[in-house]
């Protein structure tokens, strides 16, 4: 990718004016450049023309091939958006008159339910690191903020001292888009949190949560960490740490959070997004119906 953007200049400058002017957040921005990648690499391999130069029905070809390397809708609408994004940033930038993508009509995308974990589930992970060895009395720290919050991974590893209040159990996080919200906590992870502080390395690093080395953590490192506690909870199934943000959702409309209030805690800008948690509400609802009812 990073031969496209140093070869092409508008491609660099589209970059860095959605980095720069909009505002996205590195890893957004990425997923950008993935998108757009595959699509140019495809434009090289099955067409003479350069990008710029498309129109309508070769975009069509391009969302054809999508379909016929078995992606779901929701990552060819993902791609499509990316590259609407595109055309409407050259024709800002009068590189092109009209954009080839501007009456395309996107795919119905399927609906879906994501992964959630039922709360004795949740237990059994919040209790499976050793708090007496240091590196999992961090985990737990983090384990226990991610349920407490419901913050993405990528807010959790961004986490600094400065925008923490012990005193009041709150976390101020720097969500998509640069957008902050604030996000109390319970106890249970105060109580993780202060252990995990009390042991943590004198360090340069802002961020929170620290590497064995003293410096910012990342998100593959987390991820290999809830994997042994998995596999040592025995927990099974596609669970991740972004699990834990959907159990979030999920155990606090179960017990009667209204969604508007979920919303602004999870930090979505549209309240549909959070809508679809409602539906995992009812369908446990209907499991415990079935499970209890005499006539179940």
């Amino acid at each position: 990718m990073q031969e496209l953007v140093i070869g092409d200049p508008y491609l660099k400058d589209f970059f860095n004016y959605l980095y720069i002017e909009k505002g996205l957040s590195q890893n957004t921005v990425k997923s950008y450049k993935r998108d757009i990648d595959s699509f140019i690499s495809w434009s090289k391999k099955y067409k003479k023309s350069n990008y710029v130069d498309f129109n309508e029905t070769e975009i069509n070809e391009f969302i054809s091939f999508l379909f016929k390397s078995h992606l779901k809708s929701a990552s060819v609408n993902r791609k499509i958006s990316s590259i609407k994004s595109l055309y409407l940033f050259l024709v800002k930038k009068n590189q092109i008159k009209n954009s080839p993508i501007s009456e395309i009509i996107t795919p119905k995308q399927e609906k879906y339910l994501p992964m959630s974990m039922s709360e004795d589930e949740v237990d059994k992970l919040l209790n499976s690191p050793d708090c007496s060895v240091k590196i999992e009395v961090r985990d737990k720290a983090m384990i226990e903020m991610l349920y407490a919050t419901g913050m993405r991974i990528s807010e959790l590893i961004n986490l600094k001292i400065i925008n923490t209040d012990i005193q009041r159990c709150v976390v101020k996080v720097i969500g998509k888009g640069s957008k902050e919200r604030l996000i109390p906590f319970g106890e249970s992870a105060l109580e993780a949190l202060n252990n995990y502080l009390s042991i943590r390395k004198n360090s340069k690093s802002k961020e929170i949560f620290l590497s064995n080395r003293g410096t910012k953590l990342t998100r593959v490192a987390f991820w290999k960490r809830i994997k042994i506690y998995l596999i040592r909870s025995n927990l099974k199934g596609s669970i991740s740490p972004h699990t834990l943000r959907h159990a979030f959702a999920t155990h606090l409309l179960n017990r009667g959070a209204d969604l508007r209030s979920v919303q602004l805690l999870l930090g979505h800008s549209d309240l549909s997004t959070t809508q679809i948690y409602t539906h995992i509400a009812k369908q446990r609802l209907g499991d415990v119906l079935k499970k209890h009812h005499p006539r179940g």
